[in-house]
């Protein structure tokens, strides 16, 4: 007769855990609550101010500090090492990684590295470059909890103050709803990349950035990926990074051209597919520069231009003389008041005064469903 079967214990469990189990509890062990992930190529002159401020949160959770150096030739990786006992001490833990080829391989690729080799449950984003407020990691692992499959982002200092003062007012100003409506203008991401925080999770379904490396915004590709995927977005309202402007930043490596194509397609995709008719908000330059970039399907569904300029409602249409088909198409170019909603709008964001959002407010339009902004 065979013995009873002993039943199993969760102490017994515990005594011989499975390879699994002891991946995963080992997992849990090392994982710490954030993650700060910095790519880093050739920052040695900001990195004393940049770690100071990671030094000096005020988050109480575990952190650590990723970094991965993209082949810098300077002294970054020095500097970085001077401030690895300080920050141990203050019980962030500090991995270090790079590479030195003879060229960097980009930021996507810098930031996916600095990423694998961390194990934070939540990931803040940091440029090396910039300066973090004591409370901005406290305060996003925060806004985090309460929304899970979000980026995340804050209000930012622009440094040297007065430049890219529009683009700052808009990082600044736009509401929660506009974090939405206002994702296919220029200005690029509604929650700007350097203040970017976001759970592991998200990440993984989300990513990996594009390593395609110069001349690649990975940012704003992302930033398309996560909103296909159902992500939301978030601003801690209150200033928690110093955002540095300076000509040696990677964004300024990306070409104008590679943003529009994005942005052109992006909007196809998720505004002009569910529409059958709409009047592009410009008779001028930007206005029939996008009806040009369009699909053919979408060009047909332009029934008008408008505009405020006389000059050209007088010309009555616009002929698109570069198109095979004949007759050429002849697109009507009309008064605002005489024009009909859906809009995109192809007027630059607060350039008018006033004048072009008081237009909008007469006609009683509500932005993300009769109106979008395209510049």
């Amino acid at each position: 007769m065979n013995p009873p079967k002993r039943l199993r214990t969760t102490e017994d469990e515990a005594d011989t855990p499975t390879g699994g189990q002891q991946e995963e509890e080992e997992e849990e062990r090392r994982a710490v609550n954030v993650s700060i992930v910095m790519p880093m190529y050739n920052a040695s002159c900001w990195l004393d101010e940049c770690l100071q401020a990671i030094l000096h949160q005020d988050f109480t959770g575990t952190m650590e500090l990723s970094v991965f150096d993209d082949a810098s030739t300077d002294e970054s990786r020095k500097v970085l090492e001077g401030w690895r006992e300080r920050l141990e001490a203050r019980g962030i833990t500090v991995t270090i990684s790079g590479h030195d080829s003879a060229k960097p391989r980009g930021v996507g690729y810098a930031k996916n590295k600095a990423i694998s080799q961390s194990c934070g449950q939540y990931l803040c984003f940091q440029d090396a470059d910039d300066v973090m407020f004591p409370q901005r990691v406290r305060l996003q692992y925060e806004a985090s909890l309460l929304h899970p499959n979000s980026l995340i982002g804050c209000k930012v200092q622009r440094v040297p103050e007065g430049s890219t003062e529009r683009y700052t007012r808009w990082i600044n100003t736009i509401t929660e709803d506009q974090l939405i409506t206002q994702v296919y203008t220029s200005h690029g991401p509604t929650v700007v990349m350097p203040t970017w925080f976001c759970s592991r999770s998200w990440y993984l379904k989300v990513g990996p950035f594009d390593e395609g490396g110069k001349g690649v915004p990975e940012d704003l590709l992302f930033f398309y990926q996560s909103l296909r995927q159902g992500g939301g977005m978030a601003r801690v309202d209150q200033c928690l990074l110093v955002y540095r402007y300076h000509e040696k930043a990677a964004t300024h490596s990306v070409t104008e051209e590679t943003i529009w194509k994005l942005r052109v397609d992006f909007l196809q995709e998720r505004v002009l597919s569910q529409w059958e008719s709409f009047t592009i908000w410009n008779a001028g330059k930007q206005g029939r520069k996008l009806y040009r970039s369009l699909s053919p399907a979408n060009q047909e569904k332009v029934k008008a231009f408008c505009d405020v300029d006389e000059n050209k409602i007088q010309k009555g249409f616009y002929t698109y003389e570069e198109s095979k088909k004949r007759p050429k198409p002849k697109i009507p170019v009309l008064h605002y008041k005489a024009a009909s909603a859906p809009f995109i709008i192809c007027v630059k964001l607060d350039m008018t005064g006033g004048v072009l959002e008081e237009n909008l407010n007469s006609l009683q339009l509500k932005e993300g469903r009769d109106y979008y902004h395209f510049n």
